[in-house]
C-alpha cells in the first residue's frame, strides 16, 4: 500500500442520500495516524441525452476545529428550526406551494375579476315585474 492509499483510507463512513444529492461523511487517518473528517457532497446532473455526471465538493475538517464547527452548526440548525420549524416548504417538495407574491397576485386577479363581472350586469328591480 503506498502513502496515498494509506492517506485516503476510510476508518469509518456514513452516507446520507437526499434527493439528487448524496453526502458522504468519512473519518480518515493522516500519515501520523491522527484522524480527521471529510464531508463530500455529490450532486447528480442529468443531460438532455439521458447521460449524467456528478459534481463533488469536499470539506476537510480537522480535530482542532471540531468544537467550533459543531457549535456553529448546532447554532445554525437551531436558528432555522426555531424560525421556520422542521417542515420543509419549497416548490420542489410541495406541488401546491405558492410564494407570497403568487398568492398576492392571485388575490389581485380574483378582485379584478369580481369587480369586472359585477359591472357587466344590468340592475333589475323586481318590483317592476
Amino acid at each position: 500500500m503506498n502513502d496515498k492509499e494509506l492517506l485516503e483510507k476510510d476508518i469509518f463512513s456514513k452516507v446520507l442520500r437526499a434527493g439528487r444529492r448524496t453526502y458522504f461523511f468519512d473519518v480518515r487517518a493522516t500519515k501520523a495516524d491522527d484522524y480527521y473528517i471529510t464531508i463530500t457532497e455529490s450532486k447528480k446532473f442529468t443531460e438532455e441525452d439521458g447521460s449524467y455526471h456528478f459534481k463533488k465538493h469536499k470539506i476537510y475538517l480537522y480535530k482542532e476545529d471540531f468544537a467550533a464547527f459543531n457549535e456553529i452548526l448546532g447554532e445554525m440548525t437551531e436558528y432555522v428550526i426555531n424560525h421556520k420549524g422542521e417542515e420543509v416548504i419549497s416548490e420542489r417538495h410541495q406541488k401546491d406551494f405558492k410564494k407570497e407574491s403568487d398568492y398576492s397576485e392571485a388575490l389581485y386577479q380574483e378582485e379584478e375579476t369580481t369587480t369586472t363581472s359585477s359591472n357587466s350586469y344590468t340592475d333589475i328591480n323586481f318590483d317592476d315585474i
